[in-house]
């Protein structure tokens, strides 16, 4: 089970570098993701959120985060 802390992370953190600097994680595109997935993750923190992320649009899942968008 996803801890609910981690989604809220996925809401209201904003990508740090790179492309889409200033995304929100859960607003980054799937091929983004899928990229990073080929290539590897960031280590640390990061790379878990984005990892996490790339599974959740994979699964078709991005459902779960809408309610905590209104947050």
């Amino acid at each position: 089970m996803l801890d609910p802390n981690l989604l809220l992370e996925l809401v209201k953190m904003k990508m740090p570098y790179g492309k889409y600097k200033g995304w929100m994680l859960c607003s980054l595109p799937e091929p983004y993701l899928v990229w990073y997935h080929s290539k590897g993750f960031p280590a640390g923190k990061l790379g878990g959120l984005l990892a996490t992320m790339y599974e959740i649009k994979a699964n078709g899942l991005e459902y779960l985060l809408e309610p905590l968008k209104k947050m």
